[in-house]
């Protein structure tokens, strides 16, 4: 494979500047939507046209004026019969590849369908290409690769993935664009990354990043996330600086996009701080994508900090997480610990539970620490977020 040359990147990384400068003063926040995946019902996905269904042939003249009401009413009563057709593996590529043409529209006239079928990613059979400067920077997906029953289910949806290079060159507004898509075909966003980029670089630097953790910063709601360092600390380049978990559905990097883009030995103070959202534990509304900084700063009260030095004023709005994902989250707590006594403790609780009278059980349990998870639902129903979600975490 050649090897783009050190001046290609130059470029590159110079148009990409340009780009998310030209949008930040379009849209007037410096948040920047920079990766979003959604998956919709093919019983809501967008009803192809008749061209895409019964294409025609270049001899056949352009449907004049006097039948332009029959063909409307056509129309109307196909998109009725597809409503109510069963899946087939035509459907599902109809309407995946009428999707996909309504993503290349919101992203703008650089961006179109590639006009042949590829092979799917991510447990999907088949997928639609969107590409600019023919690089594929989408795609849409469809039918399940496999016969299970968690395939099965994913066999009547179709699901978009547009890269973060698709968000950068995309033309100022495809934010707004996108979340009408997910409302109208009432989609459910899977991921969403949010990204605030410093040119000049982050006051302190990706140093002053890690004292920020080491001094409690990053902790939300009484809890101090996980992070990890990635990159040559010794020396200053290409670092990455990651806090909180993909398991979570929240987490943010904080690095050296100048680097990343113009080389580790280039002098670019370039930082970006990346927060990304998955649905693991919530619901992500469509929302994000209209109001990106208000959903940044509210990720905690760190995030709201970062954006006030850009500048940039907020309404910060957390995404809570989902009761019931909560619930699963002890009660796998619970299987955890169960298996551990079973598997490490278990002689001696035979030996208890046989011989200690349910006085000394009690007072051994008494004024234990409990689980994490254990701890978080308790604080949970304490404070009456059981039955219409939690506190964001």
């Amino acid at each position: 494979m050649t090897r783009p040359r050190k001046t290609d990147l130059v470029l590159d990384g110079n148009e990409v500047k340009l780009r998310l400068t030209a949008e930040r003063r379009k849209t007037g926040t410096p948040v920047h939507v920079d990766w979003v995946r959604f998956t919709v019902q093919l019983k809501h996905a967008p009803i192809p046209d008749v061209e895409t269904l019964f294409p025609l042939n270049q001899d056949i003249e352009p449907i004049s004026a006097w039948n332009l009401d029959a063909m409307r009413q056509r129309t109307a009563k196909l998109a009725r019969i597809l409503r109510e057709l069963p899946d087939s593996d035509f459907a599902a590529s109809a309407q995946a590849k009428t999707l996909a043409e309504e993503v290349c529209e919101a992203l703008g006239p650089e961006f179109s369908v590639f006009p042949e079928l590829r092979k799917g990613h991510d447990f999907y059979r088949f997928r639609w290409s969107i590409v600019r400067n023919e690089v594929e920077c989408a795609w849409v997906g469809f039918l399940s690769s496999g016969d299970s029953p968690r395939q099965h289910a994913q066999a009547k949806t179709i699901h978009a993935n547009v890269y973060g290079s698709a968000c950068t060159f995309a033309q100022p507004g495809f934010n707004r664009r996108l979340a009408a898509i997910v409302e109208r075909t009432e989609a459910k966003l899977t991921r969403v990354d949010l990204a605030l980029d410093f040119f000049d670089g982050i006051t302190g630097g990706l140093d002053r990043i890690r004292a920020d953790y080491m001094a409690g910063a990053m902790n939300h709601w009484g809890r101090k996330p996980s992070c990890n360092q990635v990159g040559d600390w010794c020396n200053g380049r290409a670092r990455s600086f990651y806090f909180g978990s993909k398991e979570a559905g929240k987490q943010t990097n904080v690095y050296e996009k100048g680097h990343q883009l113009y080389g580790a030995d280039s002098s670019s103070p370039w930082q970006r701080v990346e927060l990304r959202y998955g649905n693991k534990l919530r619901e992500l509304p469509a929302d994000m994508l209209r109001r990106p900084a208000d959903f940044f700063a509210g990720a905690s009260d760190w995030h709201a900090l970062i954006l006030a030095e850009a500048q940039a004023q907020a309404i910060p709005e957390p995404v809570k997480t989902l009761p019931r994902l909560a619930a699963e989250t002890v009660s796998a707590e619970v299987s955890r610990v169960l298996r551990w006594a079973r598997n490490t403790a278990g002689p001696s609780l035979a030996f208890l539970v046989k011989h200690a009278t349910e006085d000394q059980l009690i007072t051994a349990c008494e004024h234990q620490k409990l689980p994490a998870a254990t701890r978080l639902m308790k604080r949970i129903q304490g404070s009456g977020y059981g039955r219409v979600g939690l506190q964001p975490i």
